[in-house]
């Protein structure tokens, strides 16, 4: 088994420049088509109500961008980025044939967001998390990008663990989706890290422990189809008024 190149290196940005053109049937082969559904229960995760943006990190070819215009009010506003420009030229397309107006695009670093302090309701990232090296420091950054009371939403693939259906998935997961998939795309390398980087991701326990040491609160995760993947959702403390400083300094 060769090596996984660091997450979030410049080897991880070319190997998903290569493969930008079949990004999507790589993510409906990894998951088993369902993915579509998984987006939709992110959206579902984001109050309606907000009137600042929504930002997605790693947003890759802009498929929640779309899930995500599906769900609000027409003059909502959505940020997509990425640190890719070949998926950001896709999404591109992608948005203007479903005249998604209210959708906009920029390259960005997940661990230095181009955008203001507080600037968005909600933060979202979708099988994006695993590819980066320090995952605390890019949660802490979607935070300094939340209002106060904002959400963290991470859609991510997770190790099967279920007795049987966990074997049956990884051998699908380890050897023929990266068959079928190098057939498919020519590039079998990316579709061999793929796999790794999931078995590398940590538990849906651990990314709570991570997502509360970024600075969320109220952190609570759930399972989709059987564990394949794990919605985590975490929120931004409420800014205190002077009076809840000074009663919780009368009360320490």
């Amino acid at each position: 088994m060769g090596q996984m190149p660091p997450s979030g290196s410049p080897a991880v940005r070319r190997m998903f420049s290569a493969i930008a053109g079949r990004y999507d049937l790589l993510n409906r082969l990894f998951s088993l088509g369902t993915d579509v559904r998984w987006r939709r229960e992110l959206a579902s995760e984001i109050p309606r109500e907000g009137r600042l943006p929504v930002l997605d990190v790693a947003t890759g070819t802009g498929d929640v961008p779309l899930a995500l215009r599906a769900s609000f009010p027409e003059d909502r506003r959505i940020l997509g980025l990425d640190f890719t420009l070949p998926m950001l030229r896709i999404a591109a397309g992608k948005l203007a044939g479903k005249g998604a107006r209210s959708v906009s695009l920029a390259a960005g670093d997940a661990f230095a967001l181009p955008v203001r302090d507080g600037a968005f309701d909600a933060v979202t990232i979708a099988f994006g998390l695993r590819n980066l090296s320090d995952r605390v420091a890019a949660l802490r950054e979607m935070v300094r990008a939340l209002r106060p009371g904002g959400r963290v939403v991470v859609l991510e693939f997770s190790p099967v663990q279920r007795p049987l259906i966990g074997p049956l998935f990884r051998f699908y997961f380890h050897r023929i989706m990266p068959f079928a998939g190098g057939i498919i795309s020519g590039d079998a390398a990316a579709y061999s890290y793929l796999p790794r980087s999931v078995d590398a991701f940590p538990d849906p326990g651990l990314l709570v422990r991570e997502m509360l040491e970024a600075g969320l609160s109220n952190v609570r995760c759930r399972s989709l189809t059987f564990g394949i993947a794990y919605l985590h959702v975490g929120e931004k403390e409420p800014t205190r008024g002077r009076g809840d400083q000074e009663k919780r300094r009368l009360t320490r």
